[in-house]
């Protein structure tokens, strides 16, 4: 064999050696949205799924890759995928009528795009009530350099609320009564109960008022009756994952509910939080935390003893659970805890907090301690309620509470909004306040001062952790790594998220989605969004194509989310940079919210197409 014949063998023997060992950065998939049955263990009924399973499909990329998508429909109505938080061209993100035309019955539509990013996504069918009705699953993202935290296992850990009625039926009922799925409303115990504890007139001036407000005590969740799931799987049915004693296991907690907040613990250990909505954030150690709807949540666990171990989600108006298992081996099951109290509105007198505004406001209680009353909101009502026709007398019914409308408030009532982007901080000063004028703080206000520290930052108002342990805020997340430098904000957007609870009308500054024009956002902008919840329900938003930036008052680290939760009557901050073109949809992720109105179109003017 001549030598310039054994090079070339030996050309050729490396090159297949490297064909084989470098990953494609091309790859081709295939998904069917099918009709399927899906079986609870507690009921059974028709429904929408991909690749003819109720177990969401995972989809698996890497960083850099280039991808196909070859989606199928196999219903006999139109249908669409949306790849929720990734970063891509507009017309592949799956809206129809904004970002194109849907896939039709039969019809096979290809998406393509690059994979900018790494990390915990999902994705979901925007056609209809198709996502409740079971069309999700989820999207983990390899980095190019490499997880930045060395795990032994890791595991998706994908929540639903699965309901037994259609998401159609569901819209329907809501459409004729607000609490058509309200389980938990007041009977003539209770009343006998309030008697007994605050008196008679008391407890009938109490029921006078939520009257008046046309609310009730127990309106936490929407939506109660459904059976919660873990990758497709009830408590009854178990999912399981392995680990053996000592190894490290990475679980990605994603939301995928049409309406359910869960409260995740995993008793006998602690969570290490890596990652919020697919970026890094500086790791914090807590015992629960909450997940919105549509966000995800990268934890780190280590399970020590040859014992199972129960992943807990409780629903946050404490009407639903599921329990999942870690084990050392197959067979087990980790014990089912009782489900903690549910919590309650209840009436406090804030003359003092609202600056002599002689309002009532509202506080959550943990009826396992009722001494613990922390302040939610100072707005009355679902409706339109106009602070303009508000009188002088200090008690509830004086107040017109059927055209609420809190951006009438004046400077005269500085508390009116609660500013979520200083959190668990009843001591701030001023001159901690005004510290972040440069971030356009001017007109921000304080939070309702925290009791026993049990303030969760954009999620709404809690109880501590069920062990009395660290509950995680959206304070305690920092970006590990910024995406963008630090920049003041070339304007600023107000965003009221108003509605009318008893007639079941979500809007965006007053306005449904049918009657808005679309917000319009210039190429090259960066843009600093004001969230004014003027409900007395939480809110996921949802920008897609571009990243959201909480202000929590770290600047370059402030924490890169594509989903913030906006609690109820609180003021949130967000900064985009617009960096994207196209036509976008800006929504409420509460799938019955978004469909009443809760919904915006984007339009990107300026840049190149």
């Amino acid at each position: 064999m001549s030598a310039k014949t054994s090079m070339r063998l030996a050309f050729a023997c490396a090159t297949m050696v490297l064909s084989t060992t470098t990953p494609a950065l091309a790859g081709t998939y295939d998904i069917s949205v099918d009709k399927i049955r899906i079986d609870t263990g507690e009921f059974r009924r028709n429904g929408v799924g991909y690749n003819k399973s109720q177990t969401p499909t995972i989809l698996r990329f890497k960083e850099g890759e280039d991808v196909t998508i070859n989606v199928t429909n196999n219903l006999r109505q139109q249908t669409s995928i949306h790849w929720h938080g990734l970063i891509l061209p507009f017309d592949q993100d799956g809206v129809p009528d904004i970002s194109f035309d849907g896939i039709n019955p039969g019809e096979t539509f290809t998406y393509k795009f690059p994979i900018k990013q790494a990390g915990t996504y999902w994705f979901h069918s925007h056609s209809g009530f198709q996502e409740p009705d079971g069309a999700y699953g989820a999207i983990v993202i390899e980095p190019k350099q490499g997880e930045s935290v060395r795990v032994d296992r890791d595991y998706v850990v994908q929540l639903t609320d699965t309901h037994p009625h259609h998401g159609r039926r569901i819209m329907r009922n809501l459409k004729l009564s607000a609490d058509y799925y309200n389980r938990a409303q007041r009977t003539l115990q209770d009343m006998i109960e309030d008697t007994k504890s605050m008196g008679l007139k008391a407890a009938l001036q109490d029921r006078k008022m939520w009257g008046r407000m046309r609310m009730m005590p127990t309106d936490v969740e929407d939506v109660q009756g459904f059976t919660p799931l873990i990758n497709g799987e009830s408590t009854a049915q178990n999912w399981t994952g392995l680990f053996k004693p000592g190894e490290k296991l990475r679980l990605r907690f994603v939301n995928s509910s049409a309406m359910a907040f869960f409260d995740i613990r995993i008793p006998g250990l602690k969570m290490t939080v890596v990652q919020a909505d697919g970026n890094d954030v500086t790791p914090v150690t807590v015992d629960e935390l909450r997940i919105a709807v549509a966000e995800t949540y990268d934890v780190i666990v280590q399970p020590k003893e040859n014992r199972p171990y129960s992943i807990v989600a409780e629903s946050m108006g404490r009407t639903a659970m599921v329990r999942g298992t870690l084990a050392p081996r197959e067979g087990l099951v980790g014990a089912v805890p009782a489900m903690r109290p549910q919590p309650r509105l209840t009436m406090a007198d804030m003359a003092g907090m609202m600056g002599g505004m002689g309002m009532e406001g509202h506080v959550m209680r943990n009826d396992a301690n009722p001494e613990n009353l922390t302040f939610v909101i100072p707005e009355m009502d679902h409706t339109q309620h106009n602070m303009a026709d508000t009188t002088a007398e200090p008690t509830m019914p004086t107040m017109n509470h059927s055209q609420h409308n809190m951006a009438d408030m004046t400077a005269e009532h500085p508390t009116a909004e609660m500013d979520h982007s200083q959190h668990n901080m009843p001591s701030s000063t001023a001159a901690q306040r005004g510290s972040m004028a440069g971030k356009n703080h001017g007109d921000m206000q304080m939070a309702a001062p925290a009791q026993n520290g049990f303030y969760a930052a954009g999620s709404g108002l809690i109880p501590s952790a069920s062990n009395g342990g660290k509950f995680l805020s959206y304070d305690d997340l920092s970006a590990r790594k910024p995406l963008y430098r630090d920049r003041p904000a070339t304007r600023v957007i107000e965003l009221r998220l108003t509605g009318n609870m008893e007639r079941y009308i979500w809007s965006i500054n007053g306005q449904k989605l049918s009657e808005a024009e679309p917000l319009r956002l210039r190429y090259g902008e960066r843009v600093r969004f004001k969230f004014v919840n003027e409900t007395m329900m939480s809110h996921p938003m949802h920008l897609h194509g571009m990243w959201s930036i909480l202000d929590t008052g770290k600047g370059r680290r402030d924490p890169i989310k594509h989903t913030i939760n906006v609690a109820p009557g609180t003021t949130v901050y967000t900064e985009t940079e617009v960096d994207v073109t196209g036509q976008w949809a800006f929504h409420c992720h509460l799938s019955y919210h978004a469909d009443a109105g809760m919904f915006r179109k984007v339009i990107i003017e300026g840049g190149s197409s």
